[in-house]
């Protein structure tokens, strides 16, 4: 019986830790999303281009890691390299 008992009373906790436990999800359609006018540098494109198009970077930080993320940040964007290269740019809020 006590046996019984500790195993109520364990997976009752157990559902009680699982329920707090919750996430929500924002979902935003593509049509509804709003479109950045500023111009980002494209994939693939080497430091020095980046440099001679959007001028020097505000400031940089990095490499960091494996392989080497370098990130520059400019007024309006932040543009991340991987060695030489740009992988990603993103256009500040706001």
């Amino acid at each position: 019986m006590k046996k019984l008992a500790v195993l109520l009373l364990a997976s009752g906790l157990g559902f009680g830790a699982n329920s707090a436990v919750q996430a929500n999800e924002v979902r935003v359609p593509v049509g509804a999303q709003k479109q950045s006018s500023v111009e980002t540098p494209k994939r693939g494109i080497s430091k020095s281009q980046v440099r001679k198009k959007f001028g020097e970077p505000s400031s940089v930080k990095g490499p960091v890691g494996s392989p080497p993320i370098t990130t520059w940040h400019y007024g309006n964007m932040t543009v991340y390299f991987e060695y030489n290269h740009v992988v990603h740019a993103v256009v500040h809020a706001g």
